[in-house]
């Protein structure tokens, strides 16, 4: 079984953002980076079922020379090679044009499966995934929590509301993405890092690919909340001080 991983390098949980002086992203001279958490949960899946399975694992990776070391990481931990689609201006791009990136770059690859993460940390639109298994013209499953294959088939268990699940089918080949917490990834192991040095990265620049820039939707500014705060007394008998409340909770504070 031959498997792509979409892994997206992000700013690390505890890095101190700055916002740059454009407004539209963040100054990334100073923090550090990672891998998008759910997209690592999606790399361990990946691994096991190649163990199960077998076949390849490809981690793909798109965004600017730093975002090897998350591909690296991947490598180390198992996977067998890595294709570096290389933007230094990737975040500008909205969810559909990075999953054009993304299919434009694997076109040759004939993956007989797609993972990527639910969601990323930074933007969170949870679009590409489901965008990408579009464009390639695949069946998809979103939120997964259980694979099974066989046969050529998938049995797919899917995370939804209030504690509910749904298993679903699909045929290979398929895009699925996947929730967090449906395994425990692994560390890399020194034997595994040292491996990692020997594969292979292939490295394609998203402007060979021709895909125009194009926006459906674009971010305007980024910028922290102002916090503000406001103490009022509300006086009278208890019966008084609740209808008031209930009035400010309903039309100033629109909470009911």
């Amino acid at each position: 079984m031959k498997i792509g991983v979409f892994v997206k390098q992000v700013p690390a949980k505890d890095a101190p953002l700055a916002i740059a002086e454009v407004g539209g992203w963040i100054r990334e001279a100073d923090i550090g980076f990672e891998t998008n958490e759910p997209d690592g949960f999606a790399l361990e899946e990946a691994l096991r079922l190649k163990e199960k399975h077998g076949g390849e694992v490809i981690a793909v990776s798109m965004g600017p020379e730093r975002v090897k070391q998350t591909i690296k990481e991947a490598l180390a931990k198992g996977a067998d090679r890595g294709i570096h689609i290389s933007d230094n201006e990737f975040f500008k791009l909205d969810p559909l044009g990075s999953a054009r990136s993304l299919a434009a770059a694997i076109q040759g690859e004939n993956f007989d499966l797609i993972l990527t993460g639910l969601q990323s940390d930074d933007q969170g639109f949870g679009q590409t995934g489901v965008l990408l298994a579009e464009l390639l013209g695949r069946p998809h499953a979103t939120i997964i929590m259980q694979i099974e294959v066989n046969d050529g088939r998938m049995k797919l268990k899917r995370e939804l509301e209030a504690g509910w699940f749904q298993w679903v089918e699909l045929p290979l080949p398929a895009v699925i993405t996947i929730q967090s917490g449906i395994n425990k990834p692994r560390y890399a192991t020194l034997k595994g890092i040292m491996a990692a040095k020997k594969k292979e990265i292939l490295t394609v620049e998203r402007a060979s690919l021709g895909i125009a820039d194009s926006r459906t939707q674009q971010v305007e500014r980024i910028y922290v909340p102002q916090k503000t705060k406001q103490t009022e007394f509300i006086t009278g008998s208890p019966k008084e001080i609740a209808a008031k409340l209930l009035e400010k909770l309903r039309h100033e504070a629109r909470v009911l």
